[in-house]
């Protein structure tokens, strides 16, 4: 490891002991080969501006239904603005955390860029978290400091309140951002100069702090460094989505969520491209902004394509190039509903908070029907059994994956779980063919056995979503005293279907047909909605957990 930049080293010094990480391949690949001294913020930004592209709009957003845009140079003068605030009003030093909390607008990805450039340690959280899981963050990482969307304080301010129970000792100060108070992070960073010396961090000092979401116990925080938000950006980003300055992006998944981050902020920045910023996008709206910003690229969940695919007819998408899925599985279904009414094959990926970003994919002329794709330049992948020794190709087994990026779980005995013998164990099952091509079967808790099968749900929701009067629908595995466990259907019915019990037996027909017999959903439950995380997750420990109180 590289001498710190940083004067606080509470988060090297709570990195998991370094026989503990995952091998990392940074050596004979010129996509990685950074200095041993960067500062991210500065390579996103300062590079560019360097590069003659200071006027490139970086971000655009609507404000009261006025188009509002930032260039290159005027985000860099912005961010190092609130960096002086940072230091001079929050006393704050390199190496310090601070929580950031807002939907995805110019304060939040200014403030990230800022915080990186005084050497803070970021910690984005999803704006939908109450107050008990703040302070679950904030204490797990000592949080001493917070900036804050304003329309987000109540459940902040309750951290802060000595007399609430989610009070942290450890959060000292906060401000507020998109609020007209002299006090604001608004108001004060109008005072400061535009001038700023980014921090002389390490390429292996951390800057994000990203949490888990925390669904399956306790969240977990993934500490990566300056040098993997350039390699998210030098791998993913570089080889599969290809951006050029031409490019506009728009999505849906927050800033807080590495999906995000990487899609919506850091990969545009890091080749001069734009991204439209958007807080409580539908569909519909989704589809508006593509043909109002001229977008060229999107990022969003496969549930959102395909509730888009049904209204393409009333859009010109004309600009639209590239759809990026990723945050969870997606269906063949789904991928060929949107090549149809788009004419777009769709970018999937996997990746995960610990990795950082996406680590298989493909491009669109490379895809293989009901494949993920291959492992993205520069990281390495094989399905192992239990004892983690590589399975024949076509066999089921677990996914293992290792690249320039890594899993470091902040203080966790959970490493040991996720790393071994130097490979990531993200948690999923797959198949591999004999190209190299990865074809997920589902989550390991979420295969389901029955009468002795091995049957992936997600499979069984592909296979519902080619019924014409299926919407949506998530397949999870409820107790049987006779075969362990049966399948059990939840399902969302597209306008014009009632439910009733021809309906349910016919889905359970279609789904014989199409699928082993064995595979079929021996429970069908009719359903308004399907739980889902603020990413569009679907949510199958609810689903189980209703399926035991019915």
């Amino acid at each position: 490891m590289e001498a710190t930049g940083l004067i606080d080293h509470f988060a090297r010094n709570n990195l998991p002991p370094q026989e503990q990480w995952p091998v990392l391949l940074l050596d004979n690949n010129p996509d990685v080969a950074y200095p041993d001294r960067l500062n991210a913020a500065t390579e996103l930004l300062g590079a560019q501006i360097e590069r003659g592209l200071g006027d490139n709009v970086a971000l655009q957003w609507l404000e009261n239904n006025e188009e509002k845009q930032i260039t290159y140079k005027e985000l860099d003068n912005l961010s190092n603005q609130i960096a002086h605030v940072f230091v001079d009003e929050m006393g704050l030093v390199s190496g310090n955390r601070i929580l950031l909390r807002g939907p995805n607008n110019l304060m939040m990805a200014a403030s990230w860029l800022a915080a990186l450039k005084v050497g803070l340690v970021t910690v984005p959280t999803m704006p939908l978290l109450r107050a008990v899981e703040l302070k679950t963050i904030l204490d797990k990482a000592e949080i001493q400091a917070a900036v804050c969307d304003a329309h987000l304080a109540d459940e902040l301010n309750f951290c802060m309140d000595a007399a609430h129970p989610s009070h942290s000792a450890f959060l000292k100060t906060a401000l507020f951002f998109n609020d007209n108070d002299p006090q604001s992070l608004d108001s004060l960073a109008k005072t400061k100069s535009t001038e700023f010396t980014a921090c002389d961090t390490a390429a292996d000092d951390v800057c994000l702090i990203a949490f888990t979401s925390g669904t399956t116990g306790q969240p977990k925080g993934c500490m990566h460094f300056h040098r993997d938000v350039l390699i998210m950006c030098d791998t993913f980003g570089k080889h599969i989505l290809r951006l050029t300055p031409e490019d506009k992006v728009c999505g849906t998944p927050p800033l807080a969520f590495t999906f995000g981050l990487g899609g919506l902020l850091c990969f545009p920045l890091r080749v001069g491209a734009s991204s439209v910023l958007a807080q409580g996008l539908t569909p519909k709206t989704m589809l508006e902004y593509v043909d109002r910003f001229g977008i060229t690229m999107t990022f969003t969940a496969p549930t959102f394509y395909r509730q888009m695919a049904g209204l393409v007819n009333n859009y010109s998408l004309a600009s639209l190039k590239n759809t990026v899925s990723a945050g969870e599985a997606l269906p063949q279904a789904t991928r060929e509903l949107w090549k149809a009414a788009s004419g777009i094959e769709m970018i999937d990926g996997i990746g995960g908070t610990e990795m950082i970003h996406v680590y298989v994919s493909s491009r669109p002329e490379n895809v293989r029907p009901g494949a993920i794709g291959q492992v993205v330049p520069g990281f390495q992948a094989q399905v192992v059994d239990d004892n983690l020794q590589p399975v024949p190709n076509g066999t089921v087994g677990r996914l293992a994956v290792r690249g320039p990026s890594g899993c470091r779980y902040l203080s966790d005995p959970r490493q040991m779980q996720f790393v071994q013998d130097g490979w990531n164990l993200p948690g999923d099952t797959f198949t591999m063919d004999d190209d190299g091509y990865l074809f997920y079967q589902a989550r390991n808790d979420d295969m389901i056995i029955s009468s002795g099968y091995n049957i992936a749900g997600p499979e069984v929701e592909d296979c519902l979503l080619k019924h014409p009067a299926v919407s949506e629908c998530g397949v999870v595995g409820v107790p049987d005293d006779l075969r362990g466990q049966i399948l059990k259907a939840y399902i969302i019915l597209k306008e014009g279907h009632y439910p009733d019990d021809d309906l349910a037996k016919e889905l359970q027909d279609f789904v014989k047909q199409n699928a082993a017999p064995y595979k079929y959903p021996r429970a069908i439950e009719f359903v308004d909605d399907l739980p889902r995380t603020e990413t569009g997750k679907l949510q199958r420990f609810m689903l189980r957990k209703m399926a035991l109180t019915s």
